[in-house]
């Protein structure tokens, strides 16, 4: 799937792409079509699947296994959507509300979960105008602990801002941060469910393979998957490996401006072990597909190459820009080697994995390395993620398959959105 484009053509993608005007990404959605429970069986879901001769039929979601093409290798999401949504009063009784995005000391996610008694986060403020000064405070009883936990929360450097640094500290040094947010906090489902969340959501919200605390928001096109699917997956010869993106607030961003070049991308962290960087480039040498569970996997794996190529390049930051898949400085190597320069760049460094941070953009134009198919759910309207899909898709006789895709799901009753029903799509190919 290696497409070969000339530095002029690249050029004039890079501009065209900027160019492209998110009304056109948009489309009617009732709200009765966007279900506030999922179904109790998860993968009793329907799936619309899109073939690369363009034909699309409707399938249920365990019969995934038998619709994907030998050899092909299955990547999930392992992120855990942590109780990112806390509540505080003040004496007042005035209720403010703080939402954790990401940690800022310690940075590392894993460390920050299993600091014991002070850390700081960049957060989110609800009611902000109420919160001028001062500490918030709130009893907890973090799960055996034995006894009650206060937690305070302090505005450090206040700003104007949406985001904010707030200091988080406890007055037990045996109780992790990790056992605090379980404790403090609840699932933080997203705006559009129009709901409080509630008990269920706890495990609702997770994948069954949820494993590595950060996100703040599900990777939910593997809320379908079930063991029976995985034991069925392994049956049919299918590997499943597994990389870690932290979803961030901001894949619920709407694009504001009217050219997507306007939009200033989320940046999202994420982390694939050396062994599975060895695996992709095996696969990638066999010509064998890789199919990638939910729009962060796919991400994930796009990103991986213009880390590599940075890397050739003298470049360890480890960080995609937005625009860098687009430009002719930075998007011309083989995606193989620029997989290979990771990989002995983690062996030189004696790293077990790799950890780096993407803005991607993925939108008409992008040229695909690493997805050959791709799991996901049915997106919002004029969303980022209904731009990266209208880019896997692509055109059939100049007119976006997208498009008819989900004219086809909405007249057939698929249900949208995070609870709703999964897709599995490959590239058109006439």
């Amino acid at each position: 799937m290696n497409h070969h484009f000339t530095s002029e053509i690249i050029f004039h993608l890079f501009f065209m792409v900027k160019d492209i005007k998110i009304e056109d990404f948009d489309y009617n959605l009732p709200d009765e079509r966007i279900p506030r429970h999922p179904l109790q069986q998860r993968d009793a879901c329907k799936l619309l699947l899109s073939r690369p001769d363009g034909i699309v039929s409707h399938r249920s979601f365990h019969e995934l296994p038998a619709l994907l093409p030998p050899g092909t290798m299955l990547i999930c999401n392992d992120t855990k959507v942590i109780n990112a949504r806390m509540t505080f009063h003040k004496a007042t009784g005035s209720r403010i509300e703080i939402f954790l995005l990401e940690p800022i000391e310690p940075s590392d996610y894993a460390i920050t979960f299993q600091s014991r008694g002070r850390c700081v986060w960049n957060c989110l403020v609800g009611n902000l105008k109420r919160w001028k000064e001062g500490t918030l405070s709130l009893e907890i009883s973090p799960e055996g602990c034995g006894s009650n936990v206060k937690l305070n929360a302090r505005r450090l450097n206040p700003t104007d801002g949406n985001a904010h640094a707030i200091e988080f500290s406890w007055d037990n040094p045996d109780v992790t941060f990790a056992s605090v947010v379980e404790a403090a906090g609840n699932i933080p489902i997203p705006p559009y469910l129009k709901r409080e969340s509630q008990q269920s959501d706890a495990t609702d919200y997770q994948t069954v393979y949820a494993d590595v605390k950060g996100s703040v928001a599900a990777p939910t096109a593997g809320l379908h998957f079930t063991e029976e699917v995985f034991e069925d997956l392994a049956a049919h010869n299918i590997p499943v490996r597994k990389l870690t993106l932290h979803v961030g607030a901001g894949t619920f961003q709407p694009v504001k401006s009217e050219n997507i070049g306007g939009h200033p991308m989320h940046t999202e962290t994420f982390s694939v072990s050396l062994p599975l960087i060895r695996t992709l480039i095996e696969h990638k040498k066999k010509g064998l597909p890789v199919a990638a569970v939910g729009t962060t996997s796919v991400r994930t794996l796009e990103s991986l190459p213009y880390i590599g190529a940075a890397l050739m390049r003298g470049d360890s930051s480890m960080h995609v820009t937005q625009w860098e898949a687009y430009d002719q400085q930075t998007s011309a190597f083989d995606t193989t080697v620029a997989l290979e320069a990771i990989e002995s760049w983690l062996s030189d460094n004696g790293e077990d994995s790799l950890t780096a941070s993407t803005a991607i953009m993925i939108a008409p134009g992008f040229r695909w390395r690493m997805t050959d198919a791709m799991v996901t759910n049915f997106h919002q309207p004029q969303s980022t993620l209904l731009l990266l899909v209208s880019a896997f898709l692509g055109d059939e006789n100049g007119y976006p398959r997208w498009k008819k895709i989900y004219e086809e799901a909405l007249e057939n009753g698929y249900r949208f959105l995070s609870y709703g029903d999964a897709c599995l799509f490959f590239p058109y190919k006439g």
